[in-house]
């Protein structure tokens, strides 16, 4: 073995002793089981919204960025929105480091599910930073971004190839969600052991509805992303936002809206129950 190899091997281990480490610090366990609070207080806002709207009591359509700018809006919102960025960014900490190690300090993740901590990883990282931006100054509408993000993508070399990819892994995250929730694979992750019987109940209810309704948003949104790539036109493609909106614009909208709301909802509640039974 050559020399370069040697340092490479003592680099890795000495990187992967590093995050053992830190996964089973306290730290590690705080800032994961805050990530899913933040996650509970983004998925409560978006439904709640959408409530409104779909019982016309106001409220609007609103993705994950829009959730962070309602925050700042209100009493102390510069103080909740940097707990929120907090929280996000250890949810994004945690499931980085469950897809780098293949396991977090109570729970593993094997194969396939490294590569969705993966991906949720670099989702709520950049929730998170999207959540700093606000904080530090003006930043940019939520509006349109699925479409820009879409047409930007398009501009590179097989972009047209890369927007479908992206359609099809996210209907493969919806076809998960929905089984997970119908099937009550989330049981498993959970220290359930623990719960009281009542809390037990309302968890496995609230976990299955809340991830058929994630189900129906992300399908919906890997339709279109797909539409937009054989179509190849960048405005089909649509987010958690344009998703509510094809709802609530449909036959029996308000209806579709407000059932797809308050499965949002009760994910809220869900993640809530999470942040303190999760297996981390």
């Amino acid at each position: 073995m050559s020399m370069v190899q040697r340092d490479s091997s003592v680099s890795v281990r000495g990187a992967r002793a590093a995050g053992e480490g830190f996964v089973n610090s306290r730290l590690f366990a705080i800032l994961s089981r805050a990530g899913f609070v933040a996650r509970a207080v983004i998925y409560w806002i978006i439904g709640l919204l959408a409530l409104e709207l779909a019982t016309r009591q106001g409220g609007k359509i609103t993705n994950q960025q829009g959730a962070l700018r309602s925050v700042e809006q209100h009493s102390f919102g510069h103080l909740l929105l940097a707990l929120l960025a907090v929280g996000l960014g250890g949810y994004a900490l945690w499931r980085l480091f469950r897809a780098a190690l293949g396991h977090g300090r109570e729970g593993t993740d094997r194969g396939i599910e490294r590569l969705g901590a993966l991906g949720s990883g670099i989702v709520y990282a950049a929730m998170c930073v999207v959540a700093i931006q606000i904080l530090t100054g003006p930043g940019t509408s939520g509006k349109g971004n699925a479409k820009k993000t879409a047409g930007d993508v398009f501009s590179w070399p097989a972009g047209r190839w890369l927007v479908a990819i992206a359609g099809v892994v996210l209907a493969g995250v919806a076809c998960y969600q929905l089984i997970r929730g119908l099937r009550k694979k989330f049981l498993a992750d959970s220290k359930t052991d623990q719960m009281p019987q009542p809390v037990y109940k309302g968890f496995t209810v609230l976990g299955t509805i809340g991830h058929v309704a994630r189900a129906v948003v992300f399908g919906l949104v890997a339709v279109f992303l797909i539409k937009a790539a054989y179509d190849y036109k960048a405005n089909e493609a649509i987010g958690l936002d344009g998703a509510l909106g094809k709802l609530y614009d449909g036959a029996y909208g308000a209806w579709l809206l407000g059932a797809v709301a308050v499965g949002l909802i009760a994910f809220a509640c869900f993640s809530l129950v999470e942040a303190r039974y999760r297996k981390i």
